[in-house]
């Protein structure tokens, strides 16, 4: 069929999803717990195999609108509903072919099939009147809306439609009578015996212990097995002999209809759960009081963002009821750098994550935990964690971090996002402090984005691009954390010292206590 230019809700460019499904996550995923926010995000969905969709981000501002319209159509109004609709009979088409492959009897397993062929001419016609009733206004939707109204209306279609009605009709019309004999079951038209079946029913109820459930529903398997047995097969066979135009009619559809499913269709049911699943997500954090938005992203290396934060961290805070903090930060002018110091356990590596999360969904095109984001679009994201030193690896865990950051900067480009975590705290303050300026010296060449959380103050102050960042206390109680990260100069000494005197550990307490 010639249908519209209609491809994929998805990607702008039906040749930038061709190799979409390449397994693999990206490296930085674990570091920025990614994995987890991946995990959350698929868990009940794994039949659409959405794990590749969300490892590919885009490279083009006008891919990242497309994501934005459609989702924000998907946000807004019942249009979702009629979404979900169609993925839920999908769903059942799904589970009534899969049936189908499981049954060993021919006839039975071509009315499963037929069955579901019903299910998807359905799910087809009712989701082209939610769209036309609804009226999307993004362009993926509307293209879609187009492709279904061209799809439904060509002759292809029209005619499974009808066959598919007039077989169930017909089937649904057949009438025969069973004459049983000691172990001689005979098959023959019905012509107008008495029915005893309602007799039969009535005579065996007294028997029945509890609840009799039904042996089948339509749209879902029997409770008992949906596999009939040998009688029950050879009763079918004789049926069928009685009717023979009409079970060859059903065997030539089945073989007439094996490739029934649009490959179109069959891959907006896939990708369109990319969204609906990233939907239910954020209202579960939204109903914990944390706020979603639509980020500006573009060239631009003067980012902000309002109210963000760890969106693997919040997942599992709401989860457990418990209190999410958010952070602001922004770069302006020649500002490049956030390096990131303050007491451990005080936020830093939550603040690094979060600037590198929202720098990736950013180009997923999707929505950034926060009140309001402006975002690079970057062509990399890099990240520099500590890791534990294994005693098979000869290299030592210091130069192991230099090669792994040296390869880091091998790779990164002037549009590139640097996220380097505590590293190097191996190793003693000055050279901490010598290899440091020297990674910052070179992003600041290249002119990345960059987090760098350190114990070592000094390195937020080498130049314009850098900007002190610093997790701060209670005022009143250094010891408490607030998980606030501020734009502020590093003091460091500061926290030691109020701790020092809240345990009485200063120089002065401690010749005190020695002197009595």
């Amino acid at each position: 069929m010639n249908q519209s230019s209609f491809s994929s809700i998805l990607f702008l460019d039906p040749v930038e999803g061709e190799d979409v499904d390449t397994p693999g996550s990206p490296q930085f995923f674990g570091d920025l717990n990614l994995d987890r926010v991946l995990e959350a995000l698929t868990e009940g969905a794994e039949e659409y195999n959405l794990g590749p969709l969300f490892c590919y981000p885009l490279s083009d501002i006008g891919s990242i609108a497309y994501r934005h319209d459609v989702m924000r159509d998907l946000e807004a109004g019942p249009l979702r509903g009629h979404v979900e609709a169609f993925a839920e009979s999908m769903r059942s088409m799904r589970l009534h072919l899969s049936q189908a492959d499981k049954l060993s009897y021919e006839y039975q397993k071509m009315s499963w099939f037929l069955d579901a062929v019903e299910i998807y001419c359905d799910a087809v016609k009712n989701l082209l009147g939610g769209l036309s009733q609804e009226g999307p206004t993004s362009r993926g939707l509307q293209s879609f809306a187009a492709f279904l109204e061209q799809y439904s209306s060509s002759p292809e279609f029209v005619g499974l439609v009808s066959e598919t009605k007039r077989l169930k009709r017909e089937l649904s019309g057949i009438t025969y009578r069973v004459h049983i004999q000691g172990r001689l079951v005979s098959v023959g038209r019905y012509g107008g015996e008495p029915d005893y079946s309602s007799e039969v029913e009535e005579t065996f109820r007294r028997f029945a212990e509890g609840a009799v459930g039904e042996y089948a529903m339509r749209g879902q398997p029997r409770q008992n097995g949906a596999g009939m047995d040998s009688v029950e097969e050879q009763v079918m066979g004789l049926v069928a002999k009685l009717y023979p135009e009409l079970f060859g009619g059903l065997a030539a559809f089945y073989a007439r209809h094996a490739a029934y499913l649009d490959q179109t269709i069959g891959r907006f049911d896939r990708e369109v759960q990319f969204y609906l699943v990233y939907i239910r997500l954020m209202e579960r954090l939204r109903s914990g009081g944390l706020s979603f938005c639509y980020p500006q992203v573009g060239e631009s290396k003067s980012v902000r963002a309002a109210d963000a934060f760890d969106l693997a961290l919040a997942i599992k805070l709401v989860h457990e009821g418990s209190t999410v903090v958010c952070n602001d930060f922004f770069l302006e002018g020649e500002e490049r750098i956030f390096v990131v110091s303050g007491p451990n356990q005080g936020g830093k590596t939550t603040f690094a994550r979060t600037f590198g999360q929202l720098h990736y969904i950013a180009r997923l095109g999707l929505p950034v935990p926060g009140k309001e984001a402006r975002l690079l679009l970057s062509d990399g994201l890099f990240t520099h964690f500590e890791r534990e030193e294994h005693i098979e690896d000869l290299r030592g865990k210091l130069q192991d971090e230099l090669l792994r950051m040296h390869g880091v900067l091998q790779r990164a480009t002037g549009d590139s996002v640097v996220i380097v975590n505590e590293g190097f705290a191996s190793t003693s303050v000055n050279d901490a402090l010598y290899i440091g300026r020297e990674i910052l010296r070179q992003v600041a060449d290249r002119g990345c984005l960059c987090v760098y959380v350190t114990f070592v103050d000094e390195l937020s102050r080498l130049g314009k691009a850098t900007v002190s960042m610093v997790s701060t206390v209670v005022p009143e109680d250094p010891t408490q954390r607030t998980f606030k990260v501020v734009r502020r100069p590093a003091d460091g000494r500061a926290y030691a010292m109020a701790i020092a005197e809240k345990y009485g550990l200063t120089r002065q307490a401690l010749r005190e206590r020695a002197s009595r």
